[in-house]
């Protein structure tokens, strides 16, 4: 008992007063997490960005303003700054690139498209390779929401898009769909956030 209650007391001793003598220098630092650089940054922002003023061109569904908010996304795209991603680990730049491929070739048929409707499931497919990508690069700007409308395109007919902002959105009811008008404007829910990890 006496040996159990001394073992106690050295660890008790140990754990409260010896623990704080180690050096400085010694000290175990917190893991950091890898930052991008802040032109990779920049340019994801600006890529963002770009996608959002699609968005709320096709939230007005204003035609005139989707193409040219489209051509304008389109070549932020072809600016988006990844070659940081060669040092990461194997495959992660290849992906991306593939991904960005794949909003570039939806974005190119967007702006071929002459009805809304097409043009939304183009803007559908956009938002489909934007999500992955911005979870492969751990994308470190300002929070963002993956979004859902269950019925954007008819019953259970659902579309997903991208938000830097809780509230609902909907762009592809909008402000103006010639069945539901305006009153389809925030139906939907959020299904996720993108954050900096």
């Amino acid at each position: 008992m006496l040996l159990v209650l001394l073992a106690a007391a050295f660890a008790v001793y140990w754990f409260m007063f010896k623990a704080d003598d180690v050096p400085e220098g010694q000290k175990q630092q917190a893991l950091t997490i890898s930052k991008h650089s802040a032109e990779f940054n920049n340019s994801f922002g600006t890529f963002i960005n770009g996608y959002l003023e699609l968005k709320a061109a096709f939230v007005e569904a204003d035609t005139t303003r989707i193409i040219a908010a489209g051509k304008k996304f389109l070549n932020l795209t072809d600016g988006l700054n990844i070659s940081e991603l060669k040092k990461d680990t194997a495959g992660i730049f290849e992906t991306a690139n593939a991904q960005i491929g794949d909003v570039k070739s939806n974005a190119q048929s967007l702006l071929t498209q002459k009805d809304i409707t097409e043009m939304r499931k183009d803007f559908s497919m956009v938002s489909e390779s934007i999500y992955p990508l911005l979870k492969l690069v751990h994308y470190e700007g300002k929070t963002l929401y993956w979004q859902n409308c269950p019925m954007a395109f008819g019953e259970d007919r659902g579309a997903n898009w991208i938000s830097n902002s809780e509230e609902v959105v909907n762009p592809y009811l909008g402000k103006f769909h010639p069945e539901y008008k305006a009153t389809m404007l925030h139906c939907g829910e959020v299904k996720d956030s993108i954050t900096a990890d």
